[in-house]
């Protein structure tokens, strides 16, 4: 999705106690005889920031355009703030603002020319969007490079600019389709103080991350999708505890016995393992903490030394890998 729109004069979201900001039911789409989406629903409720989980190809950026409007669902419905995104695409279309995964800003533009232009598109008089443009370059950390044409920006550069035009207007809903990929850490968490922000002041987000320390550090409630469908919905701790308590983590001496240590941990656990290759780590769902010393006996048993073991409540990252089905190897 290359698209940034931003929101326009026209309905207002329903108030406190009418449907929430979004509800979407059984939403299918294909291209051609792949089925990108298959059957998604989500509940979002206002003034919350709502996070969107999984790999490459799930459904993600599909569901996403779904919902505002940049392409027709096949089957299924989907409404914003009580708005049906087919029968009243206009009324949506001036709820929501979009940034996708691609900086869609032009690049013979300056870095202030390029937020004075999409300020005027959207009606602002010369000396408002000028000042609108100063304001969005100062809190991008943009205001140096602000009249170097874009063709000199850094990567990191263009999408907080790309972001910076998402955010002229303040719609009721941000769609934000992975908005951090290549940024640098500082800009990263200057990003999240933006979302905080933006939901302080009343907005509700949804957010597509690859990122999941983003998703535990922002989400009120995440949704996972895999090929097109929504398999676990909840909150970072519920998500957590879905797939145990508490995590065991086993590091061997030697990084060849990890399939080894797996499949010994997964005898004695009777639980599915993950393999970490670039930790050389193996990882499991801890129901029964006095399961633990049985594991290490049968590790000495089989002459397997462990360099470091840990017990812990789960990671995001490893509940995705657990819920998805993936692993490292």
């Amino acid at each position: 999705m290359t698209t940034t729109t931003t929101a326009r004069s026209g309905p207002t979201p329903p108030r406190t106690g009418t449907p929430p900001a979004i509800e979407a039911h059984g939403l299918v789409k294909h291209f051609g005889s792949t089925r990108a989406v298959d059957g998604v629903d989500l509940i979002v409720p206002t003034g919350s920031v709502y996070g969107v989980l999984g790999p490459n190809g799930a459904g993600k950026t599909t569901t996403v355009s779904m919902l505002a409007t940049l392409l027709r669902p096949d089957a299924g419905e989907a409404r914003i703030f009580g708005y049906d995104v087919t029968r009243d695409a206009v009324a949506v279309r001036s709820l929501v603002g979009v940034t996708g995964q691609y900086a869609s800003v032009d690049e013979d533009l300056t870095g202030r020319e390029n937020l004075v232009l999409f300020s005027r598109l959207l009606g602002l008089s010369r000396p408002a969007a000028r000042r609108r443009a100063e304001d969005l370059l100062e809190e991008f950390g943009l205001t140096e490079a602000a009249d170097r044409p874009l063709k000199e920006f850094s990567g990191g550069m263009r999408r907080r600019l790309d972001l910076a035009a998402s955010l002229i207007a303040t719609p009721p809903l941000l769609f934000l389709d992975e908005p951090t990929t290549g940024l640098d850490p500082r800009t990263r968490a200057q990003m999240w103080d933006t979302i905080r922000r933006l939901v302080a002041n009343g907005a509700t987000v949804l957010l597509t991350t690859q990122y999941l320390d983003e998703a535990d550090q922002l989400a009120d409630r995440i949704a996972v999708i895999d090929h097109g469908r929504v398999i676990a919905d909840g909150t970072a701790a519920e998500l957590k505890q879905s797939v145990g308590g508490s995590t065991l983590m086993l590091t061997p001496a030697d990084r060849a016995e990890v399939p080894r240590v797996a499949e010994i941990v997964g005898a004695v656990l009777g639980e599915r393992v993950i393999l970490s290759a670039e930790a050389a780590r193996v990882t499991a769902p801890l129901h029964r903490t006095d399961l633990v010393p049985d594991v290490l006996i049968a590790l000495r048993d089989n002459n397997i030394d462990i360099t470091t073991i840990t017990v812990a409540q789960p990671s995001l990252d490893e509940v995705f890998l657990a819920i998805t089905g993936d692993k490292e190897a």
